[in-house]
């Protein structure tokens, strides 16, 4: 009988390595539901699961990216709930490598393995990973991302992560001061001029599991608005409950629409990936929109609460500061609202 951990950790891992063969319809539900309680708990599993839905898209496709022995060493620990993996990309000077350019992050051949040098900024948990999927460059101008275990010699966590919302993330710097890294655990192999490679399938996971959080945080408002609507009884109203204002009935009502088309959007995208049947295109559009109704359900469950809302005694107004960091994730959605247009118009 598998033990409750497992759920989180590896949902996506097969059946004949521990785990329960699960999609993504499956991980965003249990990314959403922890995302209630705690979005930042919730962003660092999401990241974890975008990190195992690699390996998957690559052991299906037979693409050879990640070494089999690799692959199975990181199921087989995070099955027993012992190893958190996330990626290591933006960097101080290349920002987000979604918008183009190398790393400056480089990678030197030592012996039959390499050496590991350079900065990441924004890694997930870092304090609590087990392994860091790190995005370089080898001397030989070949990108190459390697896993990095987290407690090597050289990797060093600075911590700079002060944000307005999120802080549990931990999304501190990482300072890697050439570190080993054994020639089995370099993956992804691909020349300098292709650029980095992103697989559609994967990407439709992080925009998905992404949206996913600040929709949770997004519905934590929401219960702690509907809750303050009826115990609040304001004297003006004679005893009544501020929910019996109609005002309020159709702020209330505006946040749950909203979040009903979030979970229609959400959901149905999962499942058309799992079924592979989602338009390439779909996956920028959900987040896109599910991130604005996030962000506008809780400003409008401010707008109902008044000071209360903006009260550190209440939580609405972590939601708040929580849900606002949405905005910088990769690709902003502005640049998805450019793409869009540049689609629309030929140019």
């Amino acid at each position: 009988m598998r033990s409750k951990p497992q759920v989180c950790y590896a949902p996506t891992s097969g059946e004949n390595d521990g785990g329960f063969g699960a999609g993504l319809a499956v991980s965003r539900a249990i990314v959403g539901e922890v995302a209630r309680g705690d979005p930042s708990v919730a962003l660092i599993l999401a990241m974890h699961y975008c990190q195992h839905a690699i390996i998957a898209r690559a052991e299906h496709t037979g693409s050879g990216d990640w070494p089999p022995a690799l692959a199975h060493r990181l199921k087989d620990a995070s099955v027993r709930g012992r190893a958190l993996l996330n990626a290591a990309q933006v960097e101080p000077g290349l920002g987000s490598p979604s918008y183009g350019g190398l790393p400056d992050t480089i990678a030197r051949r030592h012996g039959d393995g390499w050496r590991l040098s350079g900065h990441k900024v924004y890694v997930t948990g870092a304090p609590l990973l087990s392994w860091i999927n790190v995005l370089a460059r080898t001397d030989e101008e070949v990108p190459r991302p390697g896993l990095v275990p987290r407690e090597a010699p050289g990797v060093h966590i600075h911590e700079t992560w002060d944000p307005v919302g999120m802080r549990a993330t931990a999304s501190q710097d990482v300072v890697f001061e050439n570190v080993s890294l054994d020639a089995d655990d370099a993956v992804a192999l691909q020349p300098a001029h292709l650029g980095l490679q992103r697989d559609p399938h994967v990407i439709a996971w992080y925009l998905n599991l992404v949206a996913s959080v600040y929709d949770g945080a997004a519905r934590a408002a929401r219960d702690w608005v509907v809750s303050f609507g009826k115990e609040r009884k304001p004297s003006v109203l004679g005893g009544a409950a501020l929910a019996t204002v109609p005002s309020v009935q159709e702020g209330i009502g505006q946040i749950e629409l909203r979040l009903a088309a979030s979970d229609w959007l959400l959901r149905s995208h999962a499942e058309a990936l799992d079924a592979n049947r989602a338009p390439g295109t779909l996956a920028a559009v959900v987040k896109h929109e599910v991130i604005d109704n996030s962000i506008a359900a809780v400003e409008a469950a401010i707008d109902l609460a008044g000071n209360h809302g903006l009260a550190r005694r209440n939580p609405l107004e972590r939601h708040h500061r929580n849900v606002l960091c949405s905005r910088i994730h990769a690709p902003n959605n502005g640049l998805i609202r450019i793409n869009a247009a540049r689609a629309a118009l030929g140019v």
